[in-house]
């Protein structure tokens, strides 16, 4: 799908539209129509959250048209792989050619523009050319080839550091760091370190393919940024434009460089024992400050003053906060509309259980994204693995319902009935060892009075005590099906209505 917003972004930059096709992995011609689209409908960035990639291309082209070719054109990619094999001539790939258009229905091409069409495809091939460079423009970003090493003073032990190198295309002034590892974090952690260290942020980026920055997805020809990389150059509002595969020229300036620092301070170092990284980062700091001072060759002055003079007063400003490493993952809502992150329990709107989900974690938040979309976040949790981070209204109705159960709520309710009522309701709830697990029958007793009335609940509950000090529901329960509980309302109305044929003088008149 077409990075709709990301084409957005970049442009708001004012990056090109060929650099912004090469970072969102589109052709120029599709940057193009994305552009014009979102002029014609008043759409630029910044954009809301909830404006998605799906919703953009719902507003920009709600009924694209369909573009139709009269001329089919052939495979170049193959064609060039089958001219490479002994015996196969642009004769023979284009009588397969004419077959391949009659059953598939199109319009094939005559022999000769076949022919001028594989030799213009193999002079787009063949061409180069120099590309000057504007101050601030991009920065080319790589691994060294060669290690260096940290000794383990106890055992001896040499441990391979890898070196970053990050190189300003235009004065050529280089960051060089060294990492034990060439992992995510390592990586992000150079970017931060960079940007600090040249005091501002270049509009492009060229890193090389590994995988700490570009997904491939078994497509070479449509690299996919890595997720975290694309967050951290978003934080600092910077393209990614990742060089081509085995196409060394796409970043000269820090192929040529790594092999500069290789001789100028990794081999000026060889002689020198590092017992820890520190110390190691700390002399390859000097070295890199002599060696960006160091006058150039050919042309005058040194990487260090064009950077000053040129480069730095052009650079984009560091934002105000350091970007915070974040670690992306996938998961799946379990039935408990939770999702599990290292052992512990966040949950999501139930209405995703069984989805798939995106997760950002950071050392403080989890934060759950659908189809770019963020649909639930929480503090994260440490300590004792297996905790619960539950938000209510991402539970269903019925069980926030279950959470609103409690001791002291059935009592208030109770009360309300009847004394008696309220008595049978508090046997019910000290009868079990856990109180939770009487708040069922509790329930059950109290919405009696859907079926029969209060009244009748009360008198129930009346009679119950009578022949038990702890009643159960099923006791109740009986009395009224059964009726018994009319006998006692009976019983209550007649002593309530006067005797006619009762002694009316009383007690007191005889005493006298």
């Amino acid at each position: 799908m077409t990075h709709y917003r990301e084409i957005l972004r970049l442009r708001s930059m004012n990056l090109s539209q060929m650099n912004i096709a090469a970072s969102c992995g589109a052709s120029k011609k599709t940057v193009n129509k994305v552009l014009k689209a979102a002029g014609e409908h008043g759409i630029s960035w910044p954009l809301a959250d909830t404006m998605t990639d799906a919703a953009l291309e719902e507003m920009l082209f709600p009924k694209a048209p369909k573009v139709s070719s009269t001329k089919q054109m052939p495979d170049f990619d193959y064609i060039r792989k089958e001219l490479l094999r002994n015996g196969v001539n642009k004769k023979l790939l284009w009588t397969e050619y004419l077959e391949t258009c009659r059953q598939s229905g199109g319009e094939p091409l005559m022999y000769s523009q076949f022919c001028y069409y594989i030799q213009q495809d193999e002079q787009r091939r063949r061409a180069t050319m120099h590309i000057s460079r504007k101050p601030g423009e991009q920065i080319e970003v790589d691994w060294a080839g060669d290690p260096a090493y940290i000794v383990d003073p106890d055992t001896g032990e040499a441990t391979e550091a890898h070196i970053f190198v990050g190189v300003l295309s235009y004065s050529q002034y280089p960051y060089v760091e060294a990492f034990i590892s060439e992992q995510q974090v390592p990586w992000i952690t150079a970017h931060i370190h960079m940007f600090e260290y040249f005091g501002g942020v270049s509009k492009i980026l060229v890193p090389d393919n590994c995988k700490t920055a570009v997904i491939r997805n078994g497509d070479w020809n449509d690299p996919q940024v890595n997720a975290v990389y694309h967050e951290m150059a978003e934080h600092y509002n910077c393209a990614i434009v990742p060089a081509r595969v085995r196409a060394p020229k796409d970043k000269p300036n820090a192929e040529g460089t790594v092999g500069v620092i290789s001789t100028w301070i990794v081999a000026a170092l060889r002689d020198e024992q590092f017992f820890s990284l520190g110390e190691l980062n700390s002399a390859i700091r000097q070295k890199l400050y002599d060696f960006s001072r160091k006058p150039f060759q050919k042309k005058d002055g040194t990487r260090y003053d064009i950077y000053m003079d040129e480069e730095f007063p052009v650079l984009t400003p560091l934002p105000q906060t350091r970007y915070e490493l974040a670690e992306w993952k996938q998961a799946t809502v379990q039935f408990n509309y939770h999702i599990s992150v290292d052992s512990m329990y966040y949950s999501v709107p139930h209405e995703y259980i069984k989805r798939k989900v995106d997760v950002r974690v950071t050392a403080s938040t989890i934060e759950v994204f659908y189809k770019q979309a963020r649909i639930a976040s929480h503090r994260r949790l440490y300590g004792r693995k297996g905790q619960y981070s539950t938000v209510t209204a991402h539970m269903p109705e019925d069980h926030q319902k279950y959470l609103e159960w409690n001791g002291d709520r059935f009592r208030r309710w109770s009360a309300q009935i009847g004394p008696n009522t309220a008595i049978v309701v508090n046997a019910i709830l000290t009868s079990q060892r856990v109180e939770q697990q009487s708040y069922r029958s509790c329930m059950g007793l109290l919405k009696l009075t859907d079926k029969y009335s209060s009244a009748r609940l009360e008198n129930a509950c009346t009679l119950a005590l009578r022949y038990t000090a702890s009643p159960s529901y099923k006791n109740v329960k009986d009395i009224l099906a059964a009726g018994r509980d009319k006998t006692l309302a009976d019983n209550k109305k007649e002593d309530a209505e006067p005797n006619p044929y009762a002694l009316t003088r009383g007690l007191d008149y005889y005493r006298r």
